[in-house]
């Protein structure tokens, strides 16, 4: 996955928690409705989860809590170290990412991610999609929350705001990252075998939904 990220992952895991508590100004809104994002994706999803970029574990908690078996894979090294102090012997977290990773053994009925799928080129993106169509039967989904745009005007509205805002951190972030539209996400799918559908969490996230058709 772009692991030319994990660093940056590296150096965020210890205030992470407190980021998407809605504490760092610059990201508030990014974040807004944190934990009806999570109970979102939760409720979308099938009873076997492959959950990428764990972080400090806050989705795989929601996950376990409604009884759902997870398997989890996260590159960053104390990425993993906070989400088991969080979730103690629970669950299993394995160190990859998007497109390298340990396949679990049981059939995997849903692949959910928040906040991470941004990390991968739209080509990465592709190529993932297209592995996790091999994963899935029939009806199985992915299930993804991440900030993506309805298309490239909306995306550069978004950073001339930040900037305005003097939100440097998050313009910078909105510029070098790989944000995707709509369209490229849909085509995505689409071309993978699967059904999609988008709906705004909040100012920047959007819920997809794909169904492996």
């Amino acid at each position: 996955m772009g692991r030319e990220f994990v660093e940056l992952f590296e150096d965020w895991a210890h205030s992470y928690d407190s980021t998407v508590g809605g504490h760092d100004e610059e990201y508030k809104e990014v974040f807004a409705g944190y934990d009806q994002i999570l109970k979102a994706v939760t409720q979308l999803s099938g009873k076997t989860i492959l959950e990428f970029g764990v972080g400090t574990g806050n989705l795989t908690n929601e996950l376990l809590n409604t009884g759902k078996i997870v398997y989890g894979i996260e590159p960053s090294k104390t990425m993993r170290e906070k989400a088991a102090e969080k979730l103690g012997s629970a669950v299993q977290i394995s160190d990859g990412d998007f497109l390298t990773f340990p396949v679990p053994e049981k059939q995997i009925e849903t692949i959910v991610s928040t906040y991470a799928f941004h990390h991968l080129t739209d080509e990465e993106k592709e190529k993932a999609v297209r592995i996790y169509g091999s994963l899935l039967g029939k009806g199985g989904k992915i299930v993804f929350a991440d900030t993506v745009f309805t298309d490239q005007k909306a995306h550069q509205a978004m950073i001339e705001k930040s900037k305005k805002q003097h939100f440097l951190n998050l313009a910078k972030d909105l510029e070098t990252e790989y944000y995707p539209t709509h369209s490229v996400m849909r085509r995505i799918f689409e071309s993978n075998s699967f059904e999609v559908t988008f709906t705004q969490m909040n100012e920047f996230v959007w819920l997809m939904e794909a169904v492996k058709q």
